[in-house]
């Protein structure tokens, strides 16, 4: 078993989540795919939406929240994706 997530493990696991969802899903089925309290989504959140990572908007007549990943946050997934490639290849 592995120990706690490190904040960029987050960050790497909310923007993941998005991406395979199609780059579109509603915060409650983040907070529950990324395992993540309310609370802990909130912040998270609120710092990938002013980095520029991940926009918010709505949809639906009941203007519902909807999370869409941006391609700055699918850059982020390729260099982090490249980084644990790197790691791994000289077994760090």
């Amino acid at each position: 078993m592995q120990g706690k997530r490190s904040r960029i493990e987050i960050i790497y696991d909310m923007l993941l989540t998005i991406n395979r969802k199609g780059g579109r899903i509603k915060p409650t089925h983040l907070m529950y795919k990324a395992n993540l309290s309310h609370n802990q989504m909130k912040q998270y959140l609120e710092e990938l939406s002013s980095k520029g990572l991940v926009a918010e908007d709505t949809e639906g007549k009941e203007a519902r929240k909807v999370l869409t990943i941006t391609d700055k946050g699918i850059a982020f997934i390729n260099q982090f994706n490249q980084m644990r490639e790197f790691e791994k290849t000289f077994g760090l």
